[in-house]
């Protein structure tokens, strides 16, 4: 979802701020600072039982999802997180970029501001990551609520499915090339999310834009959107999607992992700072992220593109 779980890998990141600074707010009742000069304030200066119990939560977390493939297959992948959390609030910055066929990373906690929408236009600017940028709709957007339950919901928002992209790095690199921009608004704590597994992906090229999530677990979810139009599929996996009835087929090849590992050594460090707040079950989610190139076929023709897609699975 999209990134409506794995989104939760990027959850852990903030998830790790927040541990750091939390255990100084219960020790003074004060205001910290975090990594990076983010202030993170208690919502009164004597915090009581209840105040201080991160499980009987107010939860919201807005996250965006940006991506931009070049032709040569260098590549850029922006997170950018609002995070309200009972006494906390946090603002948050990720980058993973791929220049020639080397991955690289870096996160940010200074401002952050959130992209900003004017018509078909998606721009944003992170100075503490160093890269700045401009998303053009090229596809009509997907708005749907992919998760609900007594806890809260999941709602997943789609602005461009697929995108022409200008970006800017360190001030003098620049890539073009096609992208993809969404939202996620999550409001219950990530680890309540009823999934044994995930598969989230998006292939572009000048002809085709597909989009598709599975979801597994009590509760099973599976979208498939081609072009703007949903359709079935038979089989979902990570290095093939099968539309129903054989009428069109996606490959995979997994040329370049961006990112693997259980959440405790990728995205959860220092985790022993965090033991009160995140059950051990997050710790050994396992994820995997790649940027693959893409055959898809039809039966009229097909083309060759850019895909960028995950697995996440949890343990049973």
């Amino acid at each position: 979802m999209p990134r409506w779980a794995r989104h939760l890998a990027g959850t852990g990141s903030i998830l790790v701020r927040i541990g750091e600074a939390w255990g100084e707010i219960l020790r003074t009742g004060r205001a910290v600072v975090a990594h990076g000069g983010c202030i993170i304030r208690p919502a009164s200066h004597r915090l009581g039982r209840q105040q201080a119990d991160l499980s009987k939560n107010s939860f919201l977390l807005t996250k965006w999802y940006l991506d931009c493939v070049a032709e040569n297959g260098d590549a850029v992948i922006l997170y950018v997180a609002d995070l309200q959390w009972n006494a906390l609030t946090l603002h948050y910055g990720s980058l993973i970029k791929v220049l020639d066929g080397k991955v690289a990373s870096a996160t940010s906690l200074r401002g952050s501001p959130a992209p900003k929408l004017d018509g078909t236009i998606l721009s944003a600017n992170q100075p503490g990551l160093d890269v700045e940028g401009t998303w053009e709709a090229l596809r009509p957007p997907i708005r749907r609520a992919v998760f609900q339950s007594a806890h809260g919901s999941v709602d997943w928002h789609c602005l461009q499915p697929m995108s022409q992209v200008e970006l800017l790095l360190r001030g003098t690199i620049r890539i073009s090339g096609l992208g993809y921009a969404e939202c996620l608004t999550l409001n219950l704590l990530p680890w309540q999310l009823p999934l044994t597994s995930l598969h989230w992906g998006r292939y572009l090229s000048h002809e085709d834009a597909v989009v598709w999530i599975d979801w597994q677990g009590p509760e099973t979810k599976q979208a498939v959107v081609h072009n703007g139009e949903e359709q079935a599929a038979t089989s979902i996996t990570e290095s093939e999607i099968v539309f129903a009835d054989n009428s069109a087929q996606l490959k995979l090849d997994r040329g370049l992992v961006l990112r693997q590992g259980p959440l405790g050594d990728t995205v959860f460090p220092g985790v022993s700072r965090l033991a009160r707040l995140l059950p051990r079950s997050m710790l050994s989610v396992q994820e995997c992220k790649w940027r693959s190139r893409g055959e898809f076929r039809t039966a009229t023709g097909g083309s060759s593109g850019w895909a960028i897609h995950e697995v996440v699975k949890w343990r049973d």
